[in-house]
């Protein structure tokens, strides 16, 4: 199975309180996406494209492999994987759609995808169990109810998909819309979506603090 992965890089670095775009932020001196490229690559993904902002290509060129190809994203993440799945391509089988904020994901949570794809799923996510008390809050943040949390599940990436089914989602959803994740994309568009065991090594690097956590588990 031919399969592509595109890495989701173009978002900015505010809620991170970097100067930078967030995938350009260091982690144990390499920048977040050179580890989440990483990760795709020894999960058995060699063909890489990674959607940056377009005031950064050289940025991005520089510390990225050079059979990386990048391409230019858009202003939301559906809008950057939009970008970065027209350069493909076809002859392809599969697109593992993963999220450069994601540095820590194992290689091994990239195999679980492949496997669940090549065993005939059109569509398949990582997850993990919601271990928290979950409630509903009313207008006025009171607690108007508790959910269920053995049905309740945390996405992460990478998010595999078989190449038709993702381009065709995509070419079916509006051009303005914007989604919270490929899977959301396909599943609007009638795909069914499998799960596999997430990991939480592959916790998303969102604030301060996620930085500092990710820091200790690389020193470790």
């Amino acid at each position: 199975m031919h399969a592509v992965g595109i890495v989701a890089a173009a978002g900015s670095g505010l809620r991170l309180g970097a100067d930078r775009p967030k995938a350009l932020v260091p982690l144990a001196d390499r920048p977040l996406v050179c580890w989440a490229v990483d990760t795709l690559r020894d999960g058995g993904v060699a063909d890489v494209v990674v959607a940056v902002p377009g005031d950064e290509l050289s940025a991005f060129a520089t510390v990225l492999p050079l059979d990386v190809r990048l391409v230019v994203g858009g202003s939301t993440r559906t809008a950057s994987v939009r970008a970065a799945l027209a350069a493909v391509g076809t002859g392809v089988d599969a697109v593992l759609v993963h999220d450069a904020a994601r540095p820590l994901t194992p290689p091994d949570l990239v195999v679980r995808v492949l496997e669940a794809l090549s065993a005939g799923a059109r569509a398949v996510v990582p997850v993990l169990p919601v271990v928290d008390t979950t409630v509903v809050v009313d207008d006025d943040g009171g607690v108007a109810d508790t959910v269920d949390r053995s049905v309740l599940r945390r996405v992460q990436t990478p998010q595999g998909f078989a190449r038709d089914a993702l381009v065709d989602a995509y070419a079916w959803l509006p051009p303005d819309a914007e989604l919270t994740d490929d899977a959301a994309v396909v599943r609007a568009a009638g795909v069914p979506v499998a799960t596999v065991a997430g990991d939480e090594r592959g916790a998303k690097v969102t604030v301060p603090h996620d930085l500092a956590l990710a820091e200790l588990q690389v020193s470790r």
